[in-house]
C-alpha cells in the first residue's frame, strides 16, 4: 500500500487531538504493575507499542513477542525478570539485531538467571528466574540508551536492597530518565538524584497506586509543527490539544527548535497554538536528549533550505531501522544530503542548488517516523509515502488527522 499525497491549495485553520503519549503511557503501564495493578490509568495511547504492551502484561504465555516495540522489549525484559517470570523475549527479524546486552548484563549481575538464544546481546532472551539479589549497585553506560536506565530505575524499589546506579559516560536523553523518575513519584517512589556524579539511587520502597493521566503526545507533535513551518500560507493555524508547557516529555522541546524554523508557540489552557513566523537560515542542535525529533528536523531543513548541523544522534543507528542511513537515502531523493563528519561527531544536512524534486516516493523502513517525517512535505510539492500504515506503532490517526488538511489519494477511512 501507498498514500499519495497532493499538494496543499488553500490555507488552513485546524483542530488537532493528538495522540496520548506512547513514552508516558508505557512507563505507567510498568509502575502501574508494579504498584499491583491497583491504579487508574487515564487517556492510555492507542499506539501500537502501547497495546501490545498492555497485551503482554496480562499474558500468561510462555512465550513474550514484543513485534518491533523496542521501549515495550526493554521495560518488560526487567519486569518479567525481576519478577521470576520465565519469559522468553522476543519480537520482529528487526528487533532481534537491536541490542539489548547492556540491559540483560546489569540484571544478570543484581541475579536474574537468563539465556540468549541466538547471538549474546541480542533478542530473544530466554528469562529463568530470579531468587536472590546479588548486588545492590552497578555500572550502566549511559550513553546508547535511556530505556535500559529507566527500566531498571523503575524495578529498583521493589528489589530487597534497592539498587544505586552509577551511570558511566555521557547520559544521554536526560529528559525522558527525569520522566520516569517523576512518573515513579506520581506513585509515591522516591529516586535520590545526583547528576554531578552520576548517580541513582532507589531503596527499597512500596508503589502506592494512584489515578494516573497521560499527557499528548509531544513526538507527535512535532510533525504538525513542520507542516506549519513549511506551509507556504503565512495565515494558517493549527491548534494541538492536549499539550502542557511544562511537561515531562523531552521532545516538548519542539517548540523550542520550531521558533528558528519559523513556528511561533502559544499555549493555552487546553494545548497550544501554532502559527507562522520568519525562520532562520542557519540551523544548529544537539539532539542527545532528542533524538526522535531529528528526522522531522532534517525534513524541514532541507525543504527550507536552511543549513544545519546535528550532534547527538548516534542512537538513531539502532533504532527501527538506521534511521541516518535511512535520511541520507531518502533526503537524496528530494536533492537533500546529510554528511557525516565522523571526526567531529557531526551531522551536516543540506539541500543541493536544485529546486525540491517532486513525486517522489518514500520508502518508510518499517518505521513510523519516517512516514510521518516525510508526509509533510506535501506542504510544497506531491510525495508519495510507501507502507504508510506503519504510524500505528505510535500514532494510529495520523493519517485521518492529516486528511483534513492534505488530500491523501486512496485514502480511506
Amino acid at each position: 500500500m501507498e498514500y499519495s499525497l497532493k499538494t496543499c491549495s488553500q490555507t488552513f485553520s485546524e483542530n488537532i487531538h493528538l495522540a496520548s503519549s506512547k513514552s508516558e503511557s508505557n512507563r505507567a503501564l510498568i509502575i502501574n504493575a508494579l504498584a499491583s495493578f491497583k491504579g487508574e490509568l487515564q487517556n492510555l495511547s492507542t499506539a501500537r507499542d502501547t497495546q501490545t504492551m498492555i497485551r503482554l502484561l496480562a499474558a500468561t504465555d510462555s512465550t513474550a513477542d514484543v513485534l518491533d516495540a523496542g521501549t515495550t522489549m526493554r521495560f518488560l525484559t526487567a519486569y518479567f525478570g525481576i519478577n521470576n517470570q520465565k519469559k522468553l523475549m522476543t519480537g520482529t527479524e528487526r528487533m532481534c539485531q537491536r541490542p539489548i546486552g547492556i540491559l540483560t548484563d546489569a540484571l544478570e549481575e543484581i541475579g536474574v538467571e537468563l539465556d540468549f538464544i541466538g547471538q549474546k546481546g541480542y533478542p530473544p532472551v530466554q528469562l529463568k528466574g530470579f531468587s536472590v539479589q546479588k548486588a545492590d549497585s552497578i555500572k550502566l553506560k549511559a550513553d546508547v540508551s535511556s530505556q535500559y536506565i529507566s527500566a531498571l530505575l523503575m524495578i529498583a524499589p521493589t528489589l530487597p536492597n534497592g539498587l544505586i546506579i552509577n551511570l558511566e559516560g555521557e547520559i544521554g536523553s536526560i529528559p525522558y530518565i527525569k520522566m520516569t523518575i517523576k512518573q515513579m513519584e506520581a506513585f509515591g517512589v522516591k529516586v535520590i538524584e545526583d547528576w554531578v556524579n552520576k548517580t541513582l539511587s532507589v531503596k527499597p520502597q512500596e508503589y502506592v497506586p494512584c489515578t494516573y493521566a497521560i499527557e499528548s503526545d509531544w513526538s507527535g507533535a512535532s510533525y504538525w509543527y513542520s507542516l506549519v513551518a513549511l506551509s507556504p500560507y503565512e495565515n494558517c493555524s493549527i491548534k494541538l490539544f492536549g499539550l502542557k508547557e511544562n511537561s515531562l516529555q523531552g521532545d516538548s522541546v519542539i517548540a523550542e527548535i520550531m521558533d528558528e524554523l519559523g513556528v511561533n508557540s502559544v499555549f493555552e489552557k487546553d494545548g497550544v497554538v501554532l502559527t507562522k513566523k520568519e525562520a532562520k537560515t542557519v540551523f544548529s542542535w544537539d539532539f542527545t536528549n532528542c533524538p526522535d525529533l531529528a528526522q522531522t528536523v532534517a525534513v524541514v531543513l532541507v525543504a527550507k533550505d536552511i543549513s544545519g548541523t546535528f550532534t547527538g544522534i548516534e542512537s538513531l543507528k539502532i533504532k527501527e531501522t538506521d534511521r541516518v542511513l535511512a535520511l541520507q537515502t531518502e533526503l537524496g531523493k528530494l536533492g537533500g544530503n546529510v554528511k557525516e563528519e565522523t571526526k567531529n561527531d557531526k551531522y551536516v544536512v543540506l539541500r543541493t542548488a536544485q529546486e525540491l524534486k517532486p513525486n517522489v516516493k518514500i520508502h518508510t523502513y518499517d518505521d513510523h517516523r519516517m512516514a510521518m517525517a516525510f508526509a509533510p512535505l506535501a506542504m510544497l510539492i506531491p510525495i508519495t509515502i510507501e507502507d504508510p500504515e506503519v504510524v500505528a506503532k505510535s500514532y494510529p490517526s495520523f493519517w485521518s488527522d492529516l486528511n483534513k488538511i492534505i488530500e491523501i489519494e486512496n485514502y480511506q477511512v
